[in-house]
């Protein structure tokens, strides 16, 4: 029983690599199949112009 890194043995500290590699492949994968499982794909939306109007934000009249 080994309470202290620095008082490890080499198959102790070994176990701590492996164990660490394993969770790092494992994070790596379902951050992979998370996002490659949406549809991020783009497309271009085109908008045709209208007739012109004017915004305001009162509602009092403007006389030009």
């Amino acid at each position: 029983m080994n309470h202290s890194i620095h008082s490890a043995d080499r198959s102790t500290h070994l176990k701590i690599v492996v164990v660490a590699l394993v969770a790092g492949i494992v994070v790596a994968g379902l951050g992979i199949s998370a996002r490659t499982s949406a549809d991020y794909s783009q497309t271009a939306h085109v908008m045709k112009a209208g007739k012109p109007i004017a915004v305001t934000s009162s509602d009092a009249m403007l006389v030009r």
